[in-house]
């Protein structure tokens, strides 16, 4: 699998000088190759040995670099958000050995209840938050999976918390971020974590890219962010921009290690939000960490310095979240099959991205 890795290039554009009839030039940086989201492509099959879905092994086992330990399950990631990240959802999917990383907001003595094997504690770098670790780990000792995660991943705070995270927490598998970049990718794992959270406005229910023109497309990310972790012994898990499993199959086919989920796993019985009813239908509330109505809810309203980088959505109630665990793992299976992947870590080798125009054929 090739994919457009980053060509910078000087772009000079002429600004006019506010005291002189004449023109300066800026220079500024421009990079040339056009990056991708998973709606650019589609992956292309190929002759392949399986002649059935129920042959695909799609658990994996990873040994992760500053944690020095192991583990096994299948690598898909529940969102930490409000709806996703609950402890409902973590029983649910812990039977399919898939993976739930709680959102920041739950007392510590609900963690009593945590399936460490297939959970992640998450904290976020505010104040207050390296003495919640701290509480954790004398309460229930380390934690078996630790998420650090903030909007922002390129800040000397956020990598100094990373740092010191590793000291407080030494065997404790830790995912970091969010970034998008190879170089901060590689920052964070040299930092301590075993695995890189890749995404920045992505989601659906995120507004990054609109409010402060800032993101990078998601697959080029992943590409590019897994080439650079994979170099330095690290992992990276994709998070936001599947809609579908087809998206969650080109993430894996894009070298991603975990998948974490937000839109598609929200809106079920097992995200613990009242049910709100319309003409007859049903519906549950999805909306991002960053919104004004997460911050609202958790920190007593939006600060006057800062913009809210999340919207609210209603979403159909889906009812229990079995048959969509079903639906993503079944997908993922057929896309494994289409390329003659046998494992899921054998996808990224078997995958070939065909840049296209469209995905859905026209309706009829």
């Amino acid at each position: 699998m090739s994919s457009n890795l980053t060509s910078s290039a000087k772009l000079l554009v002429p600004f006019p000088h506010p005291l002189k009839k004449s023109y300066t030039f800026i220079c500024m940086k421009l990079e040339g190759d056009t990056k991708l989201d998973y709606i650019d492509v589609l992956i292309r099959p190929k002759k392949s040995a399986l002649s059935s879905r129920q042959e695909v092994n799609l658990e994996r086992t990873f040994k992760f670099p500053n944690s020095n330990t192991s583990w096994s399950g299948i690598p898909i990631v529940a969102a930490n958000m409000d709806g996703v990240g609950t402890f409902s959802m973590m029983r649910a999917l812990g039977k399919h050995r898939l993976v739930t990383a709680l959102h920041k907001h739950y007392d510590l003595d609900e963690y009593r209840a945590m399936d460490k094997e297939h959970t992640f504690f998450t904290i976020g770098i505010k104040d207050g938050c390296e003495e919640k670790l701290e509480q954790f780990i004398r309460k229930y000792g380390e934690p078996r999976m630790l998420l650090i995660d903030v909007a922002n991943g390129y800040t000397e705070k956020f990598l100094n918390f990373v740092k010191e995270a590793r000291k407080m927490a030494p065997t404790s598998i830790i995912m970091a971020g969010n970034v998008v970049t190879g170089e901060m990718t590689k920052e964070l794992i040299l930092a301590g974590a075993d695995i890189v959270k890749i995404g920045i406005g992505p989601g659906a229910v995120c507004t990054t890219r609109v409010i402060a023109g800032v993101g990078y497309p998601q697959l080029s990310a992943v590409i590019e962010c897994a080439k650079v972790a994979h170099k330095v012994k690290g992992f990276v898990c994709a998070d936001g921009g599947c809609r579908n499993p087809g998206d969650v199959a080109k993430a894996f086919g894009a070298e991603a290690d975990f998948v974490m989920l937000g839109s598609m796993l929200s809106g079920h019985e097992e995200g613990d939000q009242d049910i709100i009813e319309i003409n007859g239908k049903k519906f549950a509330e999805h909306y991002g960490s960053s919104s004004r109505e997460a911050m609202d809810k958790h920190n007593g309203g939006q600060a006057s310095y800062k913009a809210a980088e999340g919207k609210k959505i209603l979403v159909p109630y889906k009812g229990k979240v079995e048959e969509t665990v079903e639906e993503i793992l079944g997908g993922l299976r057929s896309a494994c099959t289409y390329v003659g992947a046998r494992r899921l870590e054998e996808l990224p080798e078997q995958t070939t991205f065909v840049l296209v125009n469209r995905q859905l054929s026209p309706s009829i």
